[in-house]
């Protein structure tokens, strides 16, 4: 594969590169397309779990996209945020102290995802924590100038898989991080 141009089309919050690649197709003849990438760079999401408790924490937030495609646009979601030149242990650290507001510990790698790498260049970086209501440091919601409205939940584990098979939790680095962390407890059982 060869890039043959690159065209930048937007530059805000996020930009829109439009790409002219030159491609050897799986049979050796060569195509060219053309195919416009989405950036806002990548992110972290975190799943806290109290082991004691057998609970999760997760946010309830209004989400655009999902609002405009006709449907429920309140998510319920993974903590998560962009890297913003952070590492990505760091941004997940960060964004349970902004949106849970929880100091989480032993921080655990569950995986490097790309959601729609077709025409979005974001990966999120996937991780379990511990946490206990001990480790509360602030009341969470998000950031003050970021314009968030963040709900923080904490539910038993097995009502968010239950959420999963209803429905009712949709996205789709949550649902990763719930069947995870959920496969991972079986097997210590």
């Amino acid at each position: 594969m060869v890039i043959a141009s690159a065209e930048l089309v937007y530059s805000g919050w996020a930009k829109l590169t439009r790409y002219t690649l030159d491609i050897e197709r799986h049979d050796g003849s060569m195509m060219r397309a053309v195919r416009e990438i989405h950036d806002h760079g990548h992110g972290a999401a975190i799943l806290p779990f109290d082991a004691t408790r057998q609970t999760v924490l997760l946010v309830r937030q209004f989400r655009l996209p999902p609002h405009l495609a006709g449907a429920d646009g309140m998510m319920i979601e993974a903590c998560a945020g962009l890297l913003d030149g952070d590492a990505p242990e760091a941004c997940a650290l960060r964004e349970a102290e902004e949106e849970l507001g929880y100091r989480v510990r032993n921080l655990e790698p569950a995986g490097r995802i790309w959601g729609s790498p077709g025409g979005i260049n974001e990966s999120i970086w996937l991780f379990h924590a511990d946490y206990s209501a001990a480790d509360r440091i602030g009341k969470g919601g998000g950031v003050e100038g970021e314009d968030e409205d963040i709900e923080v939940l904490e539910m038993r584990l097995d009502d968010a898989m239950k959420l999963v098979a209803s429905g009712e939790i949709v996205d789709a680095k949550t649902i990763i991080l719930l069947q995870h962390l959920w496969i991972a407890r079986e097997g210590q059982a």
